[in-house]
């Protein structure tokens, strides 16, 4: 077993990493050696998915990563009042969204046409309480195959590789289904919501009734998130969103600041003739 030396292999020019990306990650790439014979590929998904994502028409190329590690500040808001942290939502995007544009570049450097099953993870550090590292992981695949319809490519309008969180199952059937995966469309909301006054908390003792203060202010949150999600959709002029997911995180902030996230796949059509296959029955042997 050969020591790194941290310098490209013999007979391969040295390509610049793209902004964010270090170059250790572009000496990982460039040993994947994407389209040569004896090529090797690395990737998370299960084997059923690879076989599946295989049997959709794409290649696996290489396990492509982003990472952002940010510092999430702090922004006042009146103790009494139902109001979005702006500042805070900004940044929670932002960091996301650098964390997303690098595993996307990385994709691009192999080549790639998309990546599935992307996951976008947040842990805390002990750096400190408000220090993030936001975390983008995902296969890289090239269509080998697969039909991209009349648009005549894979990349989504942004000119990048499509990106998608489903899981090769749900992709395969996404692709049977004739609609292909344009990118992870996301919005996010850091609210702070009320808190209940002195008067309030006593007047609803030992009664059943709605805090109205708490709904329109989680309402308001959600709406946010979901609307700032289907806004990007639209500018990728996709024909809709599959496998949205709403979450919900405190973080650091405390009991009365939340942050509303919602994110799912921007898909378009690859036909007009969606033929989607009858589903058949399949029953389970386990007792």
């Amino acid at each position: 077993m050969t020591e790194p030396t941290g310098q490209e292999p013999a007979g391969r020019a040295a390509r610049p990493a793209p902004e964010g990306v270090s170059e250790d990650a572009m000496r990982r790439l460039a040993q994947l050696q994407p389209g040569e014979k004896g090529s090797l590929f690395t990737s998370d998904l299960t084997v059923n998915e690879f076989l599946l994502v295989r049997e959709a028409g794409f290649r696996p190329l290489g396990l492509v990563l982003g990472s952002s590690v940010y510092h999430v500040g702090i922004q006042l808001a009146r103790w009494s009042k139902n109001q979005e942290l702006t500042k805070l939502s900004q940044a929670m995007y932002h960091a996301r969204d650098l964390a997303m544009s690098r595993m996307e570049a990385e994709a691009s450097a192999l080549g790639a046409d998309g990546i599935v099953g992307v996951r976008l993870d947040i842990q805390f550090k002990e750096f400190g309480s408000d220090i993030a590292e936001f975390i983008a992981v995902g296969t890289a695949v090239k269509a080998d195959g697969a039909d991209p319809g009349p648009a005549g490519t894979w990349l989504n309008n942004k000119g990048k590789p499509f990106t998608s969180d489903l899981s090769g199952q749900d992709f395969w059937t996404l692709i049977r289904a004739g609609y292909a995966p344009l990118d992870l469309v996301m919005g996010s909301c850091v609210y702070h919501v009320a808190h209940q006054r002195f008067a309030q908390v006593l007047s609803n003792t030992g009664r059943n009734v709605e805090i109205e203060p708490f709904t329109q202010a989680l309402y308001d949150a959600r709406e946010l998130a979901m609307s700032r999600m289907q806004a990007e959709a639209k500018a990728l002029e996709a024909e809709g969103i599959v496998a949205v997911q709403l979450r919900q995180h405190s973080h650091s902030w405390g009991t009365h600041t939340t942050e509303f996230f919602a994110i799912g796949t921007a898909v378009r059509p690859l036909r007009d003739d969606h033929v989607i296959d009858r589903p058949t029955m399949v029953l389970s042997l386990d007792v």
